[in-house]
């Protein structure tokens, strides 16, 4: 069965928020965090992962993502609050520990 994520990552500051969707989050946060794959994460130094939510089908994340980043900053910080209200990075909590597929 696949598997695509929506993720909103931050910088340190918690100044920008970057939205995505992949079909390997522990793979593509770990080239966020190595300054690859993305002009934007690397310009802001977006390596924070603070909100996921998983979809079986690619239709169903790339649709979330869209509806994300249409939203406004508020809409995204009160989205990433829902599930995390301290902003924790949750890569090394959760993810770092899952297999690359």
């Amino acid at each position: 069965m696949n598997q695509y994520w929506v993720y909103m990552m931050t910088n340190r500051n918690k100044t920008v928020i970057y939205t995505g969707v992949t079909n390997d989050l522990r793979k593509r946060v770990q080239e966020h965090r190595a300054k690859e794959g993305s002009s934007f994460a690397k310009r802001y130094n977006v390596t924070m992962l603070v909100y996921y939510e998983s979809f079986s089908r690619i239709y169903d994340a790339i649709a979330a993502e869209k509806k994300i980043k249409a939203g406004s900053r508020a809409k995204k910080i009160a989205l990433i609050e829902s599930v995390n209200p301290d902003w924790k990075d949750l890569f090394e909590l959760k993810i770092a520990s899952l297999r690359s597929q």
